[in-house]
């Protein structure tokens, strides 16, 4: 052995340590060396035999000696106070990885790159332990550290590969093991120590090593749902999503306002859904993230479900119970941007390996975060992999792509001068738009019964149609422009909403020009917009029937539906992300109302087929009165396929009642109120038309018959035939 070899490994510069350490072949026998700086005594344990090692005389922390040429060996270490630690050698064994997984990681193929990278607990070589693999490529060095080193990453070097992948086998190690990566970057710099890009653990933060998570082995019980899940996503299902931030739905005040845990939400959360009449809970980003504040926004770990609220397991008993429940799970997925965090994917390997070099690419500085390289194709393996493992391992039914439009252009949030253009010179990510097709493909490929949902803000062509039609492949699209529309006019006072009526009506001229989603996120109670409520006009009386009235327009409106938390009770506050909903609220009978009204919305939602097969479809939508403006009155009918019944909406936004308003109706006969949003029970006045209209062959308003009806101020009211 030589000393500047000895020299290199003890002053932490040394990146081949599997060329210097373990055992080689020395005649009949084996050679072995041992790097163990803290040791007095360091033998080998061959079956029955104990061969005590020398120590080298010019670097007393190297101990050497011959071995049996055959067998597995141990390390027993004796430390200066006599005590005895015995372990198995990790530069004893082998690679893990093969040739056709160096081959697909290399060339950004790998279509399930979370099995050969990050840390898996397993068996190799016939001895239990842990496989670090982690992407590096322009490192001089990688080491893991951890409490099972002291953290000196002189210990574990790891074993680079052609690839770029760097990779080492700790054998003892298991579920638990706290562990980060010590990178030395291409100039020789060490690096801040780096959480696991795919760990599928973390600590709880402000703390961010990765934690070594054994996820095989869960027992699913919702296969009943997995077979049924197609037509329960399908275009012509009933989609009625609760949007959900996991750590602010419910707080347990007795143990210091901890949020709700996994295990938890799938009694609570699960039951609450099921009984207001969602088909889907939809969680805010649970993969993992330094700061609360980001509310899963700017992830570091996207295949890691965050600590916060358990283990990677009791998520799976969240999805499990919705799933056993009749419950869909979307997840938000970032592959928009991430942060900065030193611990994070930044200059990852000393290089921006995973982010544009170029700030005016590579920097968002509306979020103070990086972008990634959509066009390095090993980046883009990273996210559509980790698109695919939520999906896979997790049983997600769904996920929703945050952000969608700060992808696909270029000059996103920037001014002239600011932004790089693409090849054509045009505005247009090219890289992006490859990422979010090879997503969808993927995996709708893998499984076509599951959903992906963009979060698209402008209008982009195609969001929600086939790839192989030119889209971007993404089965639902949110309708922002119809959220933006409704709620400004929710927001005018009721003397101006005859000078606006067109806002509710624009959203129909595009309303299929995608698989439109209506949401009511997050975003439109937080950061000073304050809550649904709050939107409101009038006396508080005229809050409340404002709100259910716009609940019945929009549950009648064509279109998925999606509503924040606290949203279907009437939050009277803005979202606050460190507390829990109002829920004291539900106590007082304005706001059970409005939760009573939600969960029957759902109901007649899922129950009445004109409602909701033909969403996407404008045979199944046709206006009966779109030019009410003095009136504030719009009133339209829904209808489904074959013998399904049709459903009439009609929405009076005025606080003036309107009785005796003459609908026209596709037929005569006894038309049944099914629904009024002024009824008592919702905290209304029950005005209204005693359950029930009748309607003769008098045409109106292009229809073969009409009837008379009344239209309680602020409310909306459906009817369906009696028979």
């Amino acid at each position: 052995m030589t000393t500047p070899a000895y020299a290199a490994i003890l002053d932490g510069t040394a990146d081949d340590l599997f060329s210097v350490l373990g055992p080689r072949a020395d005649g009949d026998a084996r050679r072995l060396t041992v790097f163990a700086p803290d040791a007095s005594q360091v033998s080998a344990v061959v079956g029955d035999s104990t061969v005590d090692l020398d120590r080298d005389p010019g670097d007393t922390a190297f101990f050497t000696g011959r071995i049996p040429e055959d067998g597995p060996y141990r390390l027993r270490k004796t430390g200066p106070d006599g005590a005895t630690l015995e372990h198995h050698d990790p530069y004893a064994f082998g690679p893990v990885l093969g040739e056709l997984d160096e081959h697909l990681l290399a060339e950004g193929s790998h279509g399930r790159l979370w099995e050969a990278l990050g840390a898996h607990v397993m068996e190799h070589e016939g001895t239990y332990g842990t496989h670090f693999a982690v992407w590096a490529p322009n490192a001089r060095r990688v080491a893991v550290v951890g409490d099972f080193n002291g953290w000196d990453s002189r210990r574990d070097v790891m074993r680079r590969r052609r690839s770029g992948i760097w990779e080492i086998f700790l054998p003892d190690l298991g579920e638990g093991t706290i562990y980060k990566y010590e990178i030395t970057g291409p100039d020789g710099t060490v690096l801040p120590l780096k959480a696991d890009p795919v760990g599928f653990g973390g600590q709880h933060a402000p703390e961010n090593a990765s934690i070594v998570r054994d996820i095989r082995g869960y027992g699913w019980h919702d296969g009943d749902w997995m077979q049924s899940r197609a037509a329960r996503n399908d275009r012509e299902a009933p989609v009625s999503v609760y949007e959900v931030h996991l750590g602010s739905w419910k707080r347990d005040a007795t143990q210091n306002d901890r949020p709700i845990s996994y295990k938890e939400a799938a009694e609570e959360l699960v039951a609450y859904a099921r009984d207001m009449g969602f088909t889907h809970i939809e969680l805010l980003p649970i993969s993992e993230h330094p700061f609360d504040g980001s509310w899963g926004y700017q992830p570091v770990g996207l295949f890691a479900p965050t600590v916060r609220h358990g283990p990677p397991h009791e998520f799976r008993d969240l999805v499990d119970a919705a799933h056993r429940a009749g419950l869909g799970v979307i997840l938000d997925w970032v592959p928009a941007h991430f942060p900065a965090d030193a611990h994070g994917l930044g200059h990852f390997d000393g290089t921006h390996l995973y982010e544009y070099a170029d700030p005016r690419e590579g920097f968002h500085r509306d979020w103070n975060t990086l972008i990634y390289d959509f066009g390095k194709p090993q980046v883009a393996n990273f996210l559509s992999a980790s698109a695919r493992y939520w999906i896979e391992e997790y049983h997600a039914d769904g996920l929703r792509v945050d952000a969608v439009a700060s992808m696909l252009y270029r000059d996103y949030s920037r001014n002239d001068g600011e932004w790089v253009a693409n090849k054509d010179g045009g505005r247009e990510n090219y890289e992006a738009i490859d990422l979010l097709r090879r997503v969808n493909t993927e995996t709708y490929g893998d499984d076509p019964s599951i959903m992906t949902v963009a979060e698209e803000s402008t209008a982009f062509p195609m969001v929600s149609r086939p790839v192989d039609q030119g889209g971007l492949g993404f089965g639902f699209k949110w309708n922002m422009g119809w959220m933006n529309d409704a709620l400004s006019y929710m927001g005018e006072a009721h003397e101006h909403r005859r000078y606006h009526h067109h806002k509710l009506t624009f959203g129909l001229s595009y309303a299929y020009s995608e698989n439109f989603i209506l949401p009511i996120s997050h975003d439109e109670v937080v950061h000073g917009k304050g809550s649904m409520l709050g939107k409101m006009p009038g006396t508080e009386a005229e809050k409340f029937a404002n709100l259910r009235a716009f609940y019945g327009f929009m549950w009648g409106h064509p279109g998925k539906k999606l509503l924040f938390m606290g949203q279907e009770f009437g939050q009277s506050h803005e979202w606050n992300h460190a507390g829990q909903l109002d829920w004291h609220l539900l106590d007082t009978p304005a706001h059970a109302g409005i939760r009573d009204l939600v969960r029957d919305l759902n109901r007649l939602y899922r129950e009445m087929p004109a409602l909701h097969r033909l969403d996407t479809d404008p045979e199944g939508f046709g206006w009966i009165d779109v030019d009410a403006t003095e009136a504030s009155v719009y009133s339209w009918v829904r209808k489904g396929t074959g013998d399904d019944a049709p459903v009439l909406v009609a929405v009076n936004l005025s606080p003036q009642e309107r009785s005796s308003w003459d609908l026209g109706l596709p037929r005569s006969g006894t038309w049944r109120e099914i629904l009024n949003t002024d009824a008592g029970i919702y905290g209304g006045q029950g005005r209204g038309n005693m359950g029930q209209v009748t309607a003769t062959d008098t045409p109106a308003k292009g229809f073969p018959a009409s009837a008379r009806v009344t239209l309680p101020p602020l409310s909306a009211v459906m009817f369906t035939p009696a028979a």
